[in-house]
């Protein structure tokens, strides 16, 4: 067999550990009230569940390209729930991956509010370590 050539390969399965856990990944999900032009970046783990008003906003995962992998994309599932005027319960209005490059490949449709992926903070194997 021969050896590879001399550039750093790219790291391989047995480097999964160095992949951030999904529970210590960190996505900035922003929400835009139209209707008041107010936004703010929500700061997620999986699983947090944040109401703001009569919008309850769900984070499932988020994911983002190994520095070595092209295109660079950063995404996120989310799930979307409003409380409609003269509603007694929330409607879930969208469910799905939202992409920071490429935000019209997956639209939340709201006359109201408007949510996208801004970022997913995670490490990766070769990263360096920050020191805190």
């Amino acid at each position: 067999e021969q050896e590879g050539d001399a550039a750093a390969p790219a790291p391989t399965v047995g480097d999964v550990e160095a992949i951030t856990p999904l529970e210590e990944r960190v996505a900035t999900i922003g929400l835009l009230n139209k209707r008041n032009n107010e936004s703010q970046d929500l700061k997620m783990r999986p699983g947090d569940v944040r109401e703001v008003g009569p919008v309850i906003v769900r984070l499932s995962t988020c994911e983002r390209t190994a520095p070595w992998e092209m295109p660079q994309e950063t995404g996120a599932f989310v799930q979307l729930d409003v409380l409609e005027r003269g509603q007694s319960d929330h409607t879930r209005i969208f469910s799905g991956w939202l992409f920071k490059e490429s935000p019209s490949l997956n639209v939340v449709e709201h006359p109201i509010y408007d949510v996208w992926v801004k970022d997913c903070a995670m490490r990766f194997p070769g990263d360096a370590v920050e020191e805190g």
